[in-house]
C-alpha cells in the first residue's frame, strides 16, 4: 500500500492514470489549475518530438492552459527509461513544490507511474553495443531467438516474462548481458518510501464505453492527419520511439503489407489490446481510487483527498 493521503507530508503528488482513452488529460488540467500547480506527464511516447497526433499529445491550447514537463522534449532516437524518468522526476519534484505543494502526474505509461510512485530496481545503462546486440537477435531470429537466448542467460525470469513481448525479451536480455549476472537476481520489486504523499486515480470507464471512446479517438487521428505525420518519419521506422501502435499500422501501409481500410481497423484493435493490459495493470494496484465517469470528476477527485485514509 502506498502513502496514506492523510500522512505528515508537506508535500503530495496526484497522479492521474488509466487506460488510452478515458479522459486523464483533461481531468489533469483541471486539478491542476485548481491546485495552481503543473503536470508532469507520464508518457513514454509523448516525450518525443514530431509525433503528437499519435500520441495524443497535448494540444497547444492544453501546453498553454497548464505548464507540462516531459512532453515534446527528446528527439526520435535518443534512448530514455523509466529508470531516467524516475530520476529526472524525483529531482524536480522539490522545485516543483517550492511553487505548490500539491503536484499532478498524468499518464498511463504503467511502467513510468510505477517508476516514481513505488521505484524501480537500480539495473545498469545499457550500452549501445549490447542494445544494437539485442535488437539484432530479434531481426535475425524473432521471439524464438529471443526466447532461446533468454532462456539460457536467465531461465528464472524466462518462467514469470510475457513470452510473445518482445520488448520484455530484449529488455531482460540487455539486462543480464550488460549486467554479467541475471535479471532476477536485481529485482527486489520493494517499494522505495517517497517524502511526499502519493494519491493515485484512474477514470473507470466501463469496457465497452471504453473501446468505443478508443475507436472514436483513432477516427479522430486519421483526420487530423496520423497518415501525413507518420508518412514524415517513415524513413525513422528503425528506430524504438517508433516502434509502437499507431505508427506500425500506419508504415504497414507505405510498405505495402496492409491495406489502408485495414491498417485502421487494426489500429483499433491493438488499442484497445494495449488498453485491456493497462486495465489489467490497474487490477493490480487496490491503491488507485476509481472515479465514476458518469458524475463530476474534479468533485470526487477533490472529496477523495479530504477523506481520511482507512
Amino acid at each position: 500500500m502506498l502513502q496514506p493521503t492523510n500522512a505528515l507530508k508537506a508535500n503530495r503528488l496526484i497522479v492521474i492514470t488509466g487506460p488510452t482513452g478515458s479522459g486523464k488529460s483533461s481531468l489533469a488540467i483541471e486539478v491542476a489549475q485548481h491546485f495552481g500547480c503543473e503536470i508532469i506527464s507520464a508518457d513514454s511516447r509523448q516525450i518525443y518530438k514530431g509525433i503528437p497526433i499519435g500520441t495524443a499529445a497535448p494540444t497547444a491550447q492544453q501546453l498553454a492552459a497548464v505548464p507540462h514537463h516531459f512532453v515534446n522534449t527528446l528527439e526520435l532516437d535518443q534512448y530514455y527509461s523509466a529508470a531516467q524518468f524516475e530520476q529526472d522526476v524525483i529531482g524536480l519534484l522539490p522545485r516543483l513544490f517550492e511553487k505548490s505543494s500539491t503536484q499532478v502526474m498524468c499518464g498511463g505509461s504503467m511502467m513510468y507511474v510505477d517508476a516514481v510512485t513505488r521505484g524501480i530496481d537500480q539495473l545498469p545503462t545499457i550500452s549501445a553495443e549490447v542494445r544494437q546486440h539485442a535488437y539484432s537477435l530479434y531481426e535475425q531470429g524473432g521471439l524464438e531467438l529471443l526466447r532461446t537466448k533468454l532462456k539460457a542467460l536467465d531461465p528464472e525470469y524466462y518462467e514469470v516474462v510475457d513470452i510473445n513481448n518482445h520488448k520484455r525479451l530484449i529488455h531482460a536480455i540487455e539486462i543480464c548481458i550488460e549486467a554479467g549476472t541475471t535479471y532476477s537476481s536485481l529485482r527486489t520489486g520493494q517499494i522505495k518510501p517517497r517524502d511526499f504523499d502519493i494519491v493515485i486515480f484512474a477514470i473507470d470507464y466501463p469496457r465497452q464505453q471504453l473501446y468505443d471512446r478508443i475507436n472514436q479517438r483513432v477516427d479522430a487521428m486519421i483526420e487530423q492527419g496520423l497518415e501525413q505525420e507518420a508518412q514524415s518519419v517513415y524513413h525513422l521506422r528503425h528506430l524504438n520511439s517508433l516502434n509502437t501502435v499507431g505508427y506500425k499500422e500506419m508504415f504497414a501501409i507505405f510498405d505495402g503489407t496492409m491495406d489502408r481500410a485495414t491498417a485502421i481497423a487494426r489500429l483499433a484493435k491493438n488499442t484497445r489490446v494495449y488498453a485491456k493490459k493497462q486495465l489489467t495493470w490497474l487490477n493490480n494496484r487496490p491503491e488507485i481510487h476509481r472515479l465514476n465517469p458518469t458524475n463530476p470528476l474534479l468533485d470526487q477527485l477533490l472529496q477523495t483527498l479530504n477523506q481520511p485514509f482507512l
